[in-house]
């Protein structure tokens, strides 16, 4: 990675970092899949290797804002909410779609992280963070998301290690 500012998430760690270099400039709990590691479409798990930051999306939205389709639902998220939908994935605050960069790895074909509709988001306070829970996305609190995403502009490299 160059000396620009980019995203290292580890699986094993469960910690997102924002690095500059060898510099850590921030550091954040996650959530990765409860699958584990996975490339394929419909696994439900976390794909690996080279990827870049494709969209932001959520720019001035409300912190718990939810979306759905990345778009705005207009509702924000609180417990009695979330009480009312036990099942429902949460995706809630700033988006970062992620893509691929790693051809046959997590690019094309079946593996494809941007059609996977990979992110990393928003979750509620109540879904816990540092150990897998997720669909397949990179889940976070709500604050440290919308602290990164201000951080991070299009075309961030991203690198998700085991």
């Amino acid at each position: 990675m160059s000396d620009k500012p980019f995203i290292h998430v580890s699986i094993a760690r469960q910690r997102l970092q924002l690095r500059e270099g060898r510099r850590v400039l921030c550091e954040y709990p996650v959530s990765t899949a409860r699958a584990g590691v996975n490339c394929r479409e419909n696994s439900g798990g976390t794909p690996v290797g080279r990827l870049r930051v494709m969209a932001r999306i959520g720019a001035g939205a409300p912190l718990h804002a939810v979306f759905v389709g990345r778009r705005p639902t207009g509702e924000i998220w609180t417990p009695a909410l979330s009480q009312a939908a036990p099942q429902r994935d949460w995706i809630l605050g700033r988006i970062l779609w992620l893509g691929g960069m790693d051809w046959g790895r997590n690019r094309g074909g079946g593996v494809d992280t941007l059609r996977r509709y990979i992110y990393i988001h928003g979750t509620p306070p109540a879904e816990p963070l540092g150990v897998p829970a997720s669909h397949g996305c990179i889940r976070m609190a709500c604050e440290d998301v919308a602290a990164l995403f201000d951080r991070v502009p299009v075309g961030t490299a991203v690198r998700i290690v085991p």
